[in-house]
C-alpha cells in the first residue's frame, strides 16, 4: 500500500486545484514525483484541518477527490503564514505531522547573523546591518555604492540602491529604474522618510560580474534528498533588464544558463560551477543546523567581477519558476521530486521506529 504524504498550501492555491489554477505550484510534478516514489500526495490547507484531521484532496492517477482523514505522518509546508493565528495553527499541526520547512520566511538581517558565525562562511558575506539613519550615515562613510532592503520583502520589492556620483552627489535609485540626485544629506533624509517604520537591512553593494553590461547572480536550488542529506538541484541564472538594479523575474530580470553567464564574464565554466555549489552547500548544510526542519531552499548568489562567490540571501519557499522559465524542464521536475524523495526519507525513518517499538 503506498503511503501517503502531505502538501500544505496557501489556502488560495488550496481553492485552485479543481480548476488547475495553482500559481507557481505546479502539483503535476508533485503528483508525478509521488508516482515515481510510490507515494500518495494528500493536499491540505491550514483552515482544514482539525486536530489530528484534514479535508484536503487526494490525487488518484486521474483526477482529484476531496475527502476527510487522518494527517499524513510526514508533510511538506510550502504555505507562507504570515498572521499570527496562522502560526499558531501551523505549530499545532506540527504536533500532529512530521512538518519540515516547517517555517518559509526568515528575516535577511536574521540569516545574515546566523551565517556570520561560522568562520568558513564570512568570505561570502556582504557587510549588512539593521536599517538605521546612523548605519545609513556610517555605511555613507565607507562605501560608495549601498543597497537599502526590505529586510522581509520578496520579488524584489522595496529595494532602493545610493550611489556615490560626484561632487558629493548621490543618486537614489528606486524601482523601475527611476533616479533621483541629490545632495548627501537631501538623500539620508529622503530614503529615511521613505522607509518609515518599516524593517529593512543595508547591505554593501557586490560588484557582481556582468552579462552584456548588467548585472547578474544565481538561484541555487539546495534541498535534502533521499538519503537526508543535501544536495543541489540546480543552478539558474538571473540578468538584471536594463537600467534595472535588481534581478529579480518578477521586476524585468531575464533568465539565462549559468554556462552562457559564466563564459560571457570570462570564468572557466566547470570551475565556476563547482566554486558555487560547494558553497551552497556550506551555507545550507550550516543553516539546516541552525534551523530546525529546514529542507527546501533557495539561495541567490553572485560571484563578483574577479569570481568570487557572495551570498544575498536565502528564500525558504523558492518558487523554481526560474527553471521553467530557463527551459531546464528536467532540473525544474527534479525540485519538486527531491522534497519528496526527502519525504519518503522520513516516512521510511518514522516507519522504522515504530517497528523497533
Amino acid at each position: 500500500m503506498r503511503q501517503r504524504i502531505g502538501i500544505l498550501l496557501d489556502s488560495a492555491t488550496f481553492k485552485g486545484i479543481l480548476l488547475n489554477k495553482t500559481g507557481y505550484e505546479s502539483l503535476n510534478l508533485y503528483n508525478k514525483a509521488a508516482e515515481e516514489l510510490m507515494l500518495k500526495p494528500f493536499y491540505m490547507t491550514l483552515h482544514k484541518i482539525r486536530n489530528k484531521t484534514a479535508v484536503g484532496f487526494a490525487y488518484n492517477g486521474t483526477r482529484y477527490k476531496l475527502e476527510k482523514t487522518k494527517l499524513p505522518s510526514v508533510t511538506h509546508n510550502r504555505a507562507i503564514t504570515l498572521i499570527s493565528s496562522s502560526k499558531s495553527k501551523l505549530s499545532k499541526l506540527a504536533e500532529n505531522t512530521v512538518l519540515f520547512n516547517r517555517f518559509n520566511r526568515y528575516s535577511k538581517h536574521r540569516i545574515h547573523r546566523i551565517l556570520i558565525k561560522k568562520p568558513e562562511l564570512r568570505q561570502y558575506m556582504p557587510h549588512t546591518v539593521k536599517y538605521s539613519i546612523a548605519n545609513l550615515e556610517r555605511f555613507a562613510m565607507k562605501y560608495t555604492s549601498i543597497y537599502i532592503k526590505p529586510s522581509s520583502g520578496s520579488v524584489g520589492e522595496g529595494i532602493i540602491k545610493m550611489s556615490q556620483v560626484r561632487n558629493g552627489m548621490w543618486k537614489i535609485t528606486l524601482m523601475k529604474g527611476k533616479s533621483i540626485i541629490k545632495s548627501k544629506k537631501s538623500t539620508l533624509s529622503f530614503i529615511n522618510n521613505f522607509i518609515g517604520n518599516k524593517k529593512y537591512i543595508i547591505q554593501e553593494t557586490i560588484p557582481l560580474a556582468l552579462y552584456k553590461n548588467r548585472p547578474y547572480d544565481l538561484r541555487v536550488s539546495v534541498q535534502r534528498g533521499i538519503d537526508g542529506n543535501w544536495k543541489v538541484t540546480g543552478i539558474v541564472g538571473k540578468v538584471a533588464a536594463k537600467g534595472r538594479h535588481v534581478t529579480n523575474v518578477a521586476k524585468g530580470g531575464r533568465v539565462r544558463r549559468y554556462e552562457e553567464l559564466f563564459q560571457e564574464s570570462g570564468f572557466p565554466v566547470l570551475e565556476a560551477k563547482e566554486t558555487i555549489r560547494k558553497s551552497a552547500l556550506q551555507i545550507a548544510q550550516f543553516l539546516g543546523e541552525t534551523i530546525p526542519h529546514l529542507a527546501d531552499i533557495g539561495l541567490d548568489m553572485g560571484l563578483d567581477k574577479d569570481g568570487k562567490v557572495k551570498f544575498i540571501e536565502m528564500n525558504a519557499r523558492d518558487q523554481r519558476i526560474t527553471f521553467k522559465k530557463a527551459k531546464l524542464f528536467q532540473t525544474f521536475y527534479k525540485t519538486y521530486l527531491t522534497p519528496l524523495q526527502y519525504g519518503k526519507y522520513l516516512l521510511e525513518a518514522r516507519n522504522k521506529v515504530s517497528t523497533r517499538n
